[in-house]
């Protein structure tokens, strides 16, 4: 299914940002980045394809260019470019790719990734931290730009951004990406809710209705992905009280509705596809009976069309006017693939096996796989995503692929040397972002944050050395004792001198020589992809 498409992508679509499979040519949709290929580029390493990863690197770096007269969405570039960017880059090492010293703090990827989230950066220069929804790439925000954005594309930078921070230094990224969050949180209504668009400038709610699909999705799941990549309990805080209040208003029989914000009234029964990642999101606190319920539900749907319509009416249990259609999403599959890995209950791969049978049956074109645009009748529309790439085909082959790389409990690791030490990378508990781009947390240890960070091993090292030739020195001294006459032991001066600056220099910054906290139990846990809070 991969090539079919991928191939087909290169000889009638490439450098265009997508496939358009039924006139077999291609199109530019998010911006002019070649984005299929970016998008599907991890992809070729999870199916083990390392001589086209290597090939697709080298086409990237000399073809792609974020100096464009463009007007590009800062969501869908943060997810789909940035992100990919920094996977490919993370992954680069495991492909075969002769790494610049330095790697991963360094790298032509990884300059690239910050590159095109630099173009972002003036799109969150607004009164509330929140940014616009769409950024010209050469001249930043346009002057008559609506400050009107949905919350996801608030809430959906933490994970790109924060990893940018870690492994370059440069704390803008996370630092705007914190406050956006924090924003949305503090806009919350009385009753813990969030609507699904808002005015960037003054804060006010312009579209009320909350839910957990189109417009909110990736907020929470950034909450709960930023708190496991981070280990910030703040953020898991947030999501688990967002939680409460989406059980205690939006939840009936294990589905969810959309719900005013302010009063919690149901304003639309409807299920809508994009709300298929939330089991596979309940899964990674640990709610595994909650999540498996509401995934049954789901898959119902599926098994009634052979896909998911965009929007699901409940109570009529059938399509929503001018909602009917289904392009290859891919968050039913990709809960699957985290239940998978929770239960093993084949159930799970069923539904894989339905979901590629319904593709080949309904979608395969002679060049590459169409959107459905009506699941009543089949009928198909003259476009494939570049998440069906990225995501759809992916968590496929990762339900089915028990012994992906991706799947590592840590058994299995490579060690690094950096500017800063050893650093242990590839031991899995992988965090994929919204794009199903895969961020390995080890990678956020091996770059030093701060100076001072880098100034205190820098002390460290200096002290061990002067004890060092204080031991030496004190050996020497004991060595010459005549006869067992008692004799102090000497003290080497210069180490004590050494000592004096150092504690003087420690109090000015006022922090521990080396702190290096002992990891939590659940902390320690979350390495093999799941978090354990601590009332469980």
């Amino acid at each position: 299914m991969f090539y079919h498409a991928y191939n087909n992508y290169l000889e009638n679509a490439f450098p265009y940002d997508e496939l358009r499979p039924l006139t077999c040519d291609g199109q530019d949709t998010w911006g002019s980045f070649s984005l299929t290929l970016i998008d599907a580029l991890d992809t070729l390493l999870i199916l083990g394809n390392v001589s086209e990863f290597q090939r697709v690197v080298s086409v990237l770096q000399e073809g792609v260019n974020f100096d464009i007269d463009v007007n590009a969405s800062v969501f869908e570039t943060n997810i789909r470019v940035v992100g990919g960017l920094l996977s490919a880059h993370l992954l680069s090492k495991k492909a075969g790719i002769k790494v610049e010293a330095g790697w991963p703090c360094s790298g032509p990827l990884l300059r690239m990734a910050e590159d095109a989230a630099r173009k972002l950066l003036p799109a969150f220069q607004t009164p509330t931290g929140m940014p616009y929804g769409t950024i010209n790439l050469l001249h930043g925000v346009n002057p008559g730009e609506t400050p009107v954005t949905c919350t996801a594309g608030i809430g959906t930078f933490i994970v790109e951004f924060a990893t940018l921070s870690h492994l370059t230094g440069d704390p803008v990224f996370e630092d705007v990406a914190r406050k956006a969050l924090k924003t949305l949180w503090k806009n919350r209504s009385e009753i813990g809710l969030v609507g699904n668009h808002i005015d960037v400038v003054t804060a006010k709610w312009v579209a009320q209705d909350a839910g957990i699909g189109a417009g909110v999705d990736s907020y929470f799941e950034y909450l709960v992905k930023g708190a496991i990549l981070l280990q910030d309990e703040e953020l898991m805080s947030m999501f688990l009280d967002y939680n409460k209040a989406i059980k205690n208003y939006t939840k009936f029989d294990d589905w969810y509705l959309w719900v005013q914000m302010y009063k919690g009234t149901v304003s639309m029964p409807v299920f809508q596809s994009l709300e298929a990642y939330w089991p596979g999101l309940q899964s990674l606190i640990g709610d595994i009976d909650n999540a498996m319920r509401t995934f049954l539900n789901y898959y119902t749907v599926w098994r009634q069309f052979g896909g998911l319509p965009e929007f699901y009416n409940i109570p009529q249990g059938y399509t929503v006017e001018k909602r009917e259609g289904y392009p290859l999403r891919p968050e039913l599959v990709e809960s699957a693939m985290y239940l998978y890995r929770a239960t093993q209950d084949p159930t799970l791969l069923e539904l894989g096996r339905d979901v590629v049978e319904a593709i080949e049956k309904i979608s395969k074109v002679d060049c590459g796989f169409a959107t459905i645009k009506d699941l009543r009748d089949h009928r198909l529309d003259n476009r494939m995503e570049s998440f069906f790439l990225a995501e759809t085909v992916k968590y496929l082959y990762l339900l089915f692929d028990s012994d992906n790389f991706i799947h590592n409990n840590g058994s299995s690791f490579d060690v690094v040397l950096t500017p800063y030490g050893e650093c242990v990378l590839g031991a899995g508990g992988y965090i994929f972002n919204t794009e199903a781009h895969p961020i390995d947390p080890a990678a956020l240890h091996c770059c030093r944050k701060q100076k001072e960070e880098q100034w205190e091993v820098e002390d460290l090292m200096r002290e061990f050395y002067s004890l060092q030739r204080s031991k030496k020195f004190t050996l020497r001294r004991t060595s010459d004792k005549r006869g067992g006459e008692g004799q102090k032991d000497s003290v080497n001066p210069s180490s004590e001198r050494c000592k004096e600056q150092m504690n003087s220099k420690q109090k000015e910054r006022r922090m521990p020589l080396l702190s290096c906290p002992s990891q939590p139990f659940n902390s320690k846990l979350a390495v093999l992809g799941q978090v354990f809070l601590d009332n469980t």
